[in-house]
């Protein structure tokens, strides 16, 4: 594994299955790439053997564990996102990726990592330390410094001792705690505006199942509508509006509604079709490895989520509609449905209002909102045995 990746492609071309190939430390070809550093490598091996990024070695760590105690940003930046669950997995006592990236010193690496895995910042080892514990205790100064910029991480989380991380590093840095316990709150409320997008990265997943979903119901009701489809080849006599009477020919397979509801099936399939399509550009847009982190791509998507959502459920009710022998009875449910659906779509219109009014307020230096501080700040300070109002 010398990083020659044509040479790799032309193995796996002939011999698929020497991607799970262990050697004498039971490390695949997938731990060596990751571990060197070779991108592109680990991203063929992982494509050519997806669950051998859960492959453990004979020290119990996967590939991904290797890259960060090596700290390969660029192969973690790959492959966690699409091994979710190795990106999760613990070794070494319980340490995360996030862990072994302090212990071993790797900013670059664990700036990558908290990007992807912002959930996993305030996880314990077995020792009950968090990454900020870890850091404070072996004195990584640049990774302190970055650790109290994000905005959750949790500077009074207890470890096993019963020792706070703000209680170790007051220990060790006596006269800086003020500073950094601001900068930290500062931070806090700069990055509160990119929470959305935050969210946007992570529910990624959530997203795609979704359109998948609503694809595959467009579809299924696109080619099966409501009221089914004609069984046999039928003719009937129908009257025009001159009153003239003429036979007319029901082909097996068209829809029963397009002839006994018209109106109703033409506006049903101009719904179901904008639900399709709109389905089908959530998935390519979620599978094209655009930008999403980026505000102008995450409204975008939301838009169309929106758009998407809506149209599935104008659909649904004309097709509850047409299948119901008594229209009467459907007031009173589409009065509710109504009332309730622009309901939501108030409250979410006025949140978002507010939010963009309270963002405009700030850009030209006003501030409605009252500076927040840390929860009983004081309460555990006086606890630690600190004197000083943070």
């Amino acid at each position: 594994m010398k990083g020659h990746l044509p040479f790799v492609k032309e193995i796996l071309k002939l011999n698929p299955g020497l991607a799970e190939e262990l050697n004498s430390q039971q490390s695949s070809p997938l731990h060596i790439a990751a571990a060197r550093g070779h991108v592109e490598i680990a991203k063929i091996l992982l494509e050519a053997a997806p669950d051998m990024c859960l492959s453990l070695d004979c020290q119990g760590r996967n590939p991904l564990h290797l890259a960060a105690i090596k700290g390969r940003a660029g192969v973690l930046k790959e492959l966690v996102p699409r091994a979710p669950l190795a990106a999760r997995e613990k070794a070494d006592g319980g340490l995360t990726l996030l862990h072994l990236c302090v212990k071993h010193g790797r900013l670059e690496a664990l700036t990558v990592l908290v990007q992807e895995l912002d959930e996993l910042v305030n996880e314990k080892n077995d020792d009950g330390d968090t990454i900020l514990h870890m850091a404070i205790e072996g004195k990584k100064n640049e990774i302190m410094d970055y650790l109290f910029k994000i905005p959750n991480i949790n500077v009074y989380a207890k470890n096993s001792k019963g020792q706070t991380a703000k209680a170790m590093y007051k220990q060790t840095h006596p006269s800086t705690i003020t500073k950094a316990c601001h900068s930290l709150t500062k931070s806090r409320t700069k990055n509160s505006d990119s929470q959305p997008v935050k969210w946007l990265a992570k529910k990624r997943e959530a997203i795609m199942v979704v359109a998948v979903l609503i694809a595959t119901m467009a579809f299924q009701a696109g080619v099966t509508p409501p009221g089914g489809v004609w069984q046999d080849d039928t003719i009937i006599q129908v009257e025009d509006d001159y009153g003239h009477v003429h036979n007319k020919t029901l082909k097996a397979g068209e829809a029963v509604m397009a002839h006994q509801h018209p109106n109703f099936f033409n506006n049903f399939m101009r719904c179901n079709a904008v639900a399709f399509v709109l389905s089908l550009t959530t998935i390519l847009f979620l599978i094209s490895g655009l930008p999403f982190r980026r505000p102008l791509f995450m409204w975008v998507l939301m838009v169309i989520m929106w758009l998407t959502i809506t149209s599935i459920a104008v659909a649904f009710a004309i097709a509850y509609a047409s299948v119901t022998p008594d229209m009467d009875s459907l007031i009173d449910v589409y009065t509710l449905s109504i009332f309730v659906w622009f309901g939501v779509l108030g409250i979410l219109l006025f949140g978002n209002t507010i939010r963009l009014f309270d963002k405009w307020l700030k850009n030209i230096g006003v501030n409605v909102w009252r500076p927040t501080r840390f929860t009983n700040a004081v309460e555990v300070n006086r606890a630690n045995g600190g004197e000083e109002t943070v």
